[in-house]
């Protein structure tokens, strides 16, 4: 079964993985029974029309002579991996906001035996042909986030992924694993080839994950299956980069339908690159983050992680009334004048002159010079 086969994983649901396979390994053309519980489990997916069990079968079944499952999990254990499926107390609890899309087992590859938590990952995708200030900003972001004990979670691909890799791994204080790259192709081979050095070192600190055996080559439909995965395993998902039309949209369309918050990088409104973050931004669907605070404070819970309101320098006026803003601005710094001609400058009455140039002569911003007052410097 290709990944989020809705009805083979209904299949799965309604028969148990032992059955399903005996039956798709059987002759018998269908069961009623049987299609009318897998119609059931659909329905409660959103997924009120199939074409049914009949037509599942002829694309179920040319595959059955291809499986080897026993020289599967011994390629994975050459490679150091295992396996591990929703049985196994390691499995991600954080897969089951997928619900029937869920995939049916994980492969992994690398250092780790057990993902790190939700609440402490966070996803870093955007385009393959990513600008430098794109490369500039994921790496930077990945290097924070796990500085503050964050996980980067990202596609192994070329561009913004390899860059939130390479910031991971290079933030990396040892106490926990940088990152993790979910992959659309089968872990005995690196994909991209370009990136097997990085790849190799995503797996020395974290780990190379993949819903598909080894073997199984990456393809374009596999490529958008896998984002489900990086969305449902990180507590947020972060844009850097992305065009118009891009995958690393898709993983934000999958991360907003699972209620997991989704920040958008901003950039030239003139880059093709930035188009699809201002879209998703214009949508709603994500909010704007521009350092690692504001993506740690995107990721935690209500009210952690806050990041700090940038403090600028304050100004002499700051907290004035509006009458004695009035009167600040029409004193004169380099002469002086009288209470009746601020009277007529500003707009006031002269009690409210008089009593606004005690106010500011004891703030410091007025003073007395001959026969009038004056802004004092």
């Amino acid at each position: 079964m290709e990944p989020a086969d809705l009805p083979g994983l209904a299949l799965v649901r309604a028969a148990g993985p032992v059955e399903a396979l005996a039956f798709i390994r059987g002759s018998a053309a269908g069961s009623p029974e049987l299609e009318r519980a897998m119609s059931a489990v659909l329905a409660d997916a959103g997924v009120p029309r199939w074409p049914g069990l009949a037509d599942a079968l002829t694309r179920w079944r040319p595959r059955v002579g291809d499986l080897a499952p026993e020289r599967d999990l011994a390629m994975i254990g050459r490679l150091g991996g295992t396996l591990l499926i929703p049985e196994d107390d390691a499995w991600p609890a954080a897969l089951g906001d997928l619900e029937l899309a869920a995939p049916i087992a994980l492969w992994l590859r690398g250092r780790l035996r057990e993902l790190p938590p939700l609440e402490r990952c966070v996803a870093v995708v955007g385009s393959r042909d990513s600008t430098a200030y794109g490369a500039n900003v994921a790496g930077e972001v990945a290097h924070g986030l796990v500085g503050r004990g964050f996980t980067v979670i990202s596609g192994g691909a070329y561009g913004i992924d390899a860059h939130a890799h390479r910031g991971a791994l290079g933030g990396n204080p040892g106490r926990w694993p940088a990152t993790v790259a979910i992959m659309a192709g089968g872990l005995d081979r690196f994909y991209p080839a370009g990136n097997e050095e990085l790849l190799r070192a995503v797996a020395d600190a974290g780990a190379l994950v993949a819903e598909v055996p080894p073997g199984t080559n990456p393809t374009r439909y596999r490529f958008l299956q896998r984002n489900r995965l990086i969305a449902a395993l990180a507590a947020a998902t972060v844009v850097v980069e992305a065009r118009w039309r891009s995958g690393a949209l898709n993983t934000a369309h999958h991360a907003d339908a699972l209620s997991r918050p989704v920040g958008a990088v901003p950039g030239s409104v003139y880059s093709a690159n930035s188009a699809g973050c201002h879209r998703i931004l214009r949508e709603g669907s994500a909010v704007c983050v521009t350092d690692v605070a504001e993506v740690a404070e995107l990721a935690g819970a209500a009210g952690s992680n806050l990041a700090a309101e940038p403090v600028g320098a304050a100004a002499r006026h700051d907290g004035l009334a509006v009458e004695d803003l009035l009167l600040m601005d029409a004193l004169p710094v380099a002469s002086v004048t009288t209470p009746q001609k601020l009277c007529s400058v500003a707009g006031l009455g002269l009690p409210a002159v008089l009593a606004g140039l005690g106010r500011l002569e004891v703030m410091g911003l007025a003073e007395r010079g001959g026969a009038g007052w004056r802004r004092k410097r």
